[in-house]
Formats: structure tokens, C-alpha cells, sequence
């Protein structure tokens, strides 16, 4: 009997042994970067596994429910060091009693920015319904999502690459997406489109450029446009550093303008003297999509985020952003910053109502010491036990190897503790 119970005991000191190097126990080691690599891995084989991805890019046509998102898809120029570029063009057009004119505005954005690119992977995207919101219909977001995981691994873009560009519905379309995605893309262009009243708090860490022809009077796209510009402005000013923007009015140009092409044109010198003042000084610029979003690379891990988390896609079933998770139905604002030298995670919120989780990787913190975090001005220290559960579920649920965490902390916990 005393034999056994040793046994029992010493059985029971090896699970936890095992079950602490698996979950990275505080003090115990782990190989954070090959864990990622085989999570990233196993992410991959499951995709290749389940056939969906090789069938639907062969088709060219990505499937939710009733509706399917047809894609045109084609390689420009040598691959770079760290993958692709990936343009995510959107077409024109938007209501209409038959797929016609959408099929046709399809057919010629395969080709609209595509003349002028060097270099990306370019997928010219079908609305998915002949509706005025074609290309966010709420099947749309999920949609998007499936083609960016489907574009790193089957073309290796590069995650932190990634642009999205639309004209005319396009652009209404890109307004939608980017607000509620932002974390996906490096960087979007919004041409003669219309906002439809989008909130764009979420665009903190995105830059985005804005551009309508002077006499694009319908819906008034003209002034919202510039009108929006002037709320990025002041946005901006008030985080700054944050909310890059630029905004083109063309000058003596209605809905259509040359944006598809390099050569400089001429734009108003201010949007903001042209709206207010009816100011039309006007410079040459070059209003090319790509040659701006270039500049600028996706940072997955931003020093500080802001999310509305009331301006979402319900469809979609991603609850993350960034390095920030909250369930459907929470809503607020909140502002979130980590300091890895400090080990200091910092949260403001602002009408949150319900609950948000942190997410972190060692890149963010320290995991073998008590992380801080500062909650409305609250410190509270806390040890922050790494999970291989959490970066498996973490690594699956976007698809992108930039997003791959080791830990989620609660806010609802925090305030418990």
C-alpha cells in the first residue's frame, strides 16, 4: 500500500513536470521561436489537410453560404526577400438588377492598377451581391479574411504587406473593411467612393489615402471626402503619431480621374482651404495607389492600439485585433500600450461595456518575470503564465504567423485580482 501510494505520488510529480514544460510554467524554458514554428506548421498542414484552399484558388471562387466572392488573381515581377506585396483591388459599380455591370466594372479593375504595378501579387475581388454595399455584404468581411490566409500561404505574400484599394463602391468598400479591419492591411486607398458614416477610430495604426475629383457631386462624395480628411486631421492631432492620412481632391475632375496612372496630375493644394475657403490652388502629384501605400510596412505588434469595439463584422469569427480580443457584443473603446523594457502592459478604457482580453508573446513582455499592468491608472502586478494551448488557438484563428501568442489576459481578471 505504501508502495503504491509512492508510485501514485511520483506519477503524479512527472504529468506535472510534462504538463509545466508543455505550458511553459514560470522558470521553466521554452524555445519560443521553434513552438511558433510548429504551431505555424501544424496550422499549415491543416489547411493543405482539409483541400478547401487548393480548390477554391483553383476555381477562383471562395464560398460562404449563398454567395461566392469570384477573384482574379495575378503575379507581377520578381518575388522580394520577405514575399509578395498583395493589392486587394476593388471595382465599381454596386446596385444593379442584373450581375451586368458588376461583371464589367470586375473585368476592368483586373487591369486598373495592375498596368502600372512593379511588383505584388494583385486580386481584382467580385462583389459579392449586385447590392450598393457589394463589397461588404456581411459575408463579405469572413470572405476577406479567408483570402488573406489563402494568399500567404499558397503565393507567399508577405503578411505585414498587405494593401487594399477600391474605386467608386470600391471605395465605399474599402472605408467598411478597412474600419473593421484594420489590423490586416499595411496601409489602403479609398477613391471616389463614399464613407456611409463609418467611424474610423480603429485606423489609429493604418494609414489610409482618400481621393475624390472636385465636381464628384453625387452623394456629395466630393465634401465628405475632404470632410473626412479633416476628421483625420483632427485625430490625428490628438494621437499623434497616429491616423496617417493623405487626402487628394483633383482638381477640375468629376468621379473619374487618372488615379491608375503615375504621372503626376493636378490636386487641390488643400483639401481643407478648397472645402472651407473654395480655395482651388492646385499642385501636380502623383496619386498612384501603390507608390504611397508602399512606403509604408504593417506592424503587427504596434506599441499601442486603439479599438472601437463597438465597429465590427459580426460574420467574420475573428474576435481579435491586433494584440487586443474581445467576444461580440462588448463594446467601448479602449487603448492599449506595452513597454517590454518595463514588462508593463498599459489599459484605458472609455464606456467599455463588457469584457476584452490582452493577448502577449515574448516579444511583448517578459514572461519569466510579474508583468504590471496599469489599468485607468491601477498598477497591478501579475505573473503571466505562457500556454501552448493559446498559441496553437491564436495561430489558427487569423492565419497569419504575426499573430501567434502565448498568453490572453482578461480585463475581468485583472480587476479581480
Amino acid at each position: 500500500m505504501k508502495n503504491k501510494a509512492i508510485f501514485i505520488s511520483l506519477l503524479m510529480m512527472i504529468i506535472c513536470l510534462v504538463s509545466c514544460a508543455t505550458n511553459g510554467a514560470p522558470g521553466s524554458t521554452i524555445d519560443y521561436k521553434a513552438e511558433r514554428a510548429a504551431a505555424w506548421d501544424e496550422y499549415v498542414q491543416a489547411m493543405a489537410d482539409a483541400g478547401v484552399m487548393e480548390r477554391e484558388l483553383a476555381a477562383e471562387s471562395l464560398d460562404l453560404g449563398d454567395v461566392s466572392m469570384k477573384i482574379g488573381i495575378f503575379v507581377v515581377g520578381d518575388k522580394p526577400e520577405n514575399g509578395y506585396p498583395l493589392y486587394i483591388a476593388l471595382h465599381g459599380g454596386g446596385s444593379s438588377e442584373t450581375p451586368d455591370m458588376n461583371d464589367s466594372q470586375w473585368e476592368m479593375m483586373k487591369d486598373y492598377y495592375r498596368d502600372s504595378l512593379d511588383c505584388g501579387v494583385y486580386v481584382a475581388v467580385r462583389g459579392v451581391r449586385d447590392t450598393w454595399d457589394t463589397h461588404f455584404n456581411p459575408e463579405s468581411y469572413p470572405l476577406y479574411d479567408r483570402l488573406i490566409r489563402y494568399m500567404i500561404l499558397s503565393y507567399d505574400v508577405d503578411p505585414n504587406r498587405v494593401y487594399i484599394e477600391g474605386f467608386s463602391a470600391g471605395g465605399d468598400g474599402v472605408y467598411a473593411i478597412t474600419a473593421r479591419m484594420a489590423d490586416r492591411f499595411a496601409a489602403a486607398n479609398m477613391s471616389s467612393g463614399h464613407h456611409n458614416w463609418v467611424n474610423i477610430d480603429n485606423l489609429y495604426d493604418m494609414p489610409i489615402m482618400l481621393q475624390a475629383g472636385e465636381y464628384d457631386e453625387a452623394f456629395d462624395r466630393h465634401i465628405v471626402t475632404a470632410e473626412y480628411g479633416i476628421l483625420l486631421d483632427s485625430l490625428q492631432e490628438q494621437f499623434p503619431g497616429h491616423y496617417v492620412h493623405r487626402v487628394l481632391i483633383h482638381y477640375n475632375e468629376g468621379h473619374n480621374y487618372e488615379d491608375y496612372d503615375p504621372t503626376p496630375i493636378p490636386v487641390m493644394k488643400s483639401y481643407k482651404a478648397w472645402l472651407e475657403d473654395g480655395d482651388r490652388s492646385h499642385v501636380d502629384e502623383d496619386s498612384y495607389p501603390p507608390h504611397w501605400m508602399d512606403q509604408f510596412t504593417r506592424d503587427p505588434l504596434p506599441q499601442s492600439v486603439r479599438w472601437n469595439m463597438g465597429v465590427r463584422a459580426d460574420m467574420r469569427g475573428v474576435t481579435s485585433f491586433y494584440y487586443l480580443r474581445a467576444p461580440y457584443g462588448t463594446t467601448g473603446i479602449v487603448l492599449v500600450s506595452y513597454d517590454k523594457a518595463e514588462n508593463r502592459v498599459t489599459i484605458e478604457t472609455d464606456s467599455l461595456s463588457g469584457d476584452f482580453s490582452v493577448l502577449l508573446n515574448e516579444d511583448m513582455v517578459d514572461f519569466s518575470k510579474p508583468v504590471v499592468f496599469v489599468v485607468n491608472g491601477t498598477e497591478i502586478p501579475m505573473t503571466v503564465t505562457p500556454s501552448l494551448d493559446v498559441l496553437r488557438e491564436t495561430t489558427a484563428e487569423r492565419g497569419d504567423p504575426n499573430y501567434q501568442f502565448f498568453a490572453e489576459v482578461s480585463y475581468s481578471d485583472l480587476l479581480n485580482i
